[in-house]
């Protein structure tokens, strides 16, 4: 009977074991690719909820009044006027989203990705990438909108809401079921394009990566995770900032200090006549500053989390070989 280590099959599996990483996850599960990105999302926005707070706020109505508003202006009077904790106000309303949210948005966007041919081959697809992150995203967000709703209107200075169910409550007794989605189409306007471009900058550099270090797709470090998802945020955020300032005013309209507007176009038109171009780039530096991290949170601990469940699948394949042979 042939020792375990003589034999050529086992060796080579093993070795492949130790060797993937989460990029190549073509056996991995829809529901694995839901716990991974799921982990991912929770992440992503515990971490750098206290810099979303600040960018809702300088995107605010009342807040574009005030035209010297600075992130360590904003920043100073948080932690000074109302305390550290308020930066964190609103956060389980986004917890309890971004896990499903995320879960499905990953999902998605690896099935689309398949289905469009984005992995033919082991290259990049730009196209075929854009048209999965769109349609992951527009799935998502169907999800994220509700809850959106309401940490933003938690995260105004002038909130008074207690939690969040007295938020949902109040804003649903007030404004009905609408309120919710009221921002919805603004949403998609927004985020399709950007996640297309999310994606699109993620994959194209880890393939720029590849190239310069002449390694294989399947050897890409943390570190060049990390850069790949930083880049991809920056880009992606800057380029849709003005529509997040819309989706911003129509989500707060309502609440002290802030006007209501008729539709997304009703607000566009307002902010231009009333602030310029200028009022489109409100909240541009925390955004960026937001998702640059962000993006750099959520690739990396999916590509660990994939990674992980991958492990653990091909060890325990291993195990049963060894089993046979032995």
């Amino acid at each position: 009977m042939a020792a375990y280590g003589d034999d050529p099959s086992v060796s080579k599996r093993r070795r492949q074991a130790i060797a993937l990483e989460p990029e190549d996850d073509e056996d991995l599960t829809p529901w694995e690719h839901m716990t991974a990105g799921a982990v991912a999302g929770m992440a992503e926005h515990s971490v750098m909820y206290p810099v979303d707070t600040i960018k809702t706020r300088m995107q605010s109505y009342m807040s574009a009044l005030d035209m010297k508003q600075s992130i360590f202006r904003a920043v100073h009077s948080v932690i000074v006027h109302e305390g550290v904790p308020r930066l964190w106000r609103g956060v389980s309303a986004v917890l309890l989203s971004a896990g499903p949210a995320h879960a499905v948005y990953f999902a998605a966007y690896e099935a689309a990705k398949e289905a469009f041919g984005g992995n033919k081959n082991s290259q990049h697809h730009p196209l075929a990438t854009s048209a999965a992150g769109g349609l992951a995203t527009i799935v998502a967000d169907g999800i994220m909108a509700p809850f959106d709703v309401v940490k933003q209107r938690m995260q105004l200075k002038s909130s008074s809401y207690s939690n969040i169910f007295h938020c949902i409550s109040t804003v649903y007794r007030q404004h009905g079921i609408s309120a919710f989605f009221v921002g919805y189409k603004t949403t998609l306007i927004m985020n399709v394009p950007f996640t297309a471009i999310h994606f699109t900058v993620y994959e194209s550099c880890k393939k720029i990566i590849h190239k310069r270090r002449n390694i294989a797709p399947d050897e890409l470090s943390v570190t060049s995770q990390l850069l790949a998802g930083a880049m991809a945020g920056a880009c992606a955020s800057a380029v849709t900032n003005p529509f997040d300032v819309v989706r911003t005013r129509l989500q707060t309209q309502g609440e002290r200090g802030a006007r209501r507007y008729r539709n997304m176009t009703s607000a566009m038109k307002s902010i231009y006549y009333e602030e310029g171009i200028r009022g489109f780039l409100h909240g541009i530096r925390p955004r960026v500053l937001f998702h640059m991290p962000a993006a750099a949170i959520c690739f990396t601990v999916y590509a660990t989390c994939k990674h992980f469940l991958y492990s653990g699948k091909t060890s325990k394949q291993l195990r049963t070989e060894e089993d046979h042979i032995l």
